[in-house]
């Protein structure tokens, strides 16, 4: 897997049964404390490794820091909650870069290690698959209220905890029930995503917005018109390819779109499948793992919300 098609991570292969997972991720600060900060850039990064199936290796810092500005005690919690999500993914962290900046950024370049028959991708995904998703939607929205000092702050204490959570989890049972096609959920939003996986194919999408797994008080800040620039970006780039029914309330296209930090992994599961992958998935703890939709063959590269 290289650049020639949009996947979460690039995978080389050393032999018939082990290739390495590359990836890289670092952006500026989404929540005010540095520790959770760390924490939640670390597992955006661990994500993609996950996304493709695999398992990580080692990692290596990457900051970006105004050390005379914000002092060497910030720096060192972000690269704490870093370190500690790592570790907690079983790698090695292994060194890294820093240079001075005048805003901080934070991130990992991870390499992973997956068995070339075992690996995920988007695109393959077939007609009849269900998409189930493991976290839930609202990152944006919440952070973009948060700057304003008007997200709710239990809105706010459990967004943190899931974009900090690793999607290690979410992995197995996708291994567990079969999955060949996954992907995370990201800067692109849940629509953006799914776009990629059904980009090039004659497939189309269909999501149930009354399903999507939301953080509660997601909706009512979207309402309020908090919703990050990013949101606008990733609509105006699917354009007509993103299609709702008349009676769908304007504010789900926000919230589809809304660019999320450390989303949930999103799985093509087959339908036999569906019940075994939502109990596992409870069973470790990710309470808001939903069935949101499915792959048709209804049209060909479309995005339909009902």
């Amino acid at each position: 897997m290289g650049t020639e098609y949009p996947d979460d991570a690039a995978v080389y292969r050393l032999s018939d049964e082990l290739a390495l997972i590359q990836t890289v991720d670092f952006f500026p600060p989404v929540v005010d404390d540095p520790f959770n900060y760390g924490q939640i850039a670390a597992a955006n990064a661990l994500s993609d490794i996950y996304a493709m199936g695999g398992r990580p290796l080692t990692a290596m810092n990457i900051v970006c820091f105004p050390c005379r500005k914000l002092g060497l005690e910030v720096l060192v919690e972000i690269l704490q909650g870093g370190a500690l999500k790592v570790h907690e993914a079983g790698a090695l962290l292994v060194g890294g870069h820093t240079i001075s900046d005048d805003e901080p950024k934070y991130g990992l370049a991870v390499t992973g290690l997956i068995a070339p028959g075992d690996i995920f991708t988007k695109g393959a995904v077939e007609a009849g698959d269900r998409l189930i998703l493991t976290k839930p939607l609202g990152s944006g929205i919440i952070t973009t209220a948060q700057k304003g000092e008007l997200a709710p702050a239990a809105a706010m204490e459990e967004i943190t905890r899931w974009m900090a959570m690793l999607n290690r989890d979410g992995a197995e049972v996708a291994r567990q029930v079969g999955v060949k096609a996954c992907t995370d959920i990201t800067g692109f939003g849940l629509v953006g995503h799914i776009g990629e996986m059904i980009l090039g194919s004659n497939l189309s999408a269909v999501i149930h917005v009354t399903s999507l797994p939301l953080v509660e008080g997601t909706l009512e800040l979207a309402e309020m018109g908090l919703v990050p620039g990013g949101a606008k970006s990733n609509r105006d780039y699917l354009g007509d390819r993103l299609r709702s029914a008349g009676d769908i309330d304007e504010v789900w296209l926000d919230i589809v779109c809304d660019p999320q930090t450390s989303g949930g992994l999103l799985m093509a599961v087959k339908e036999t499948e569906v019940d075994c992958a939502l109990q596992l998935l409870k069973e470790k703890g990710h309470v808001y793992a939903s069935l949101i939709g499915e792959i048709s063959d209804r049209a060909a590269g479309r995005i339909y919300l009902t």
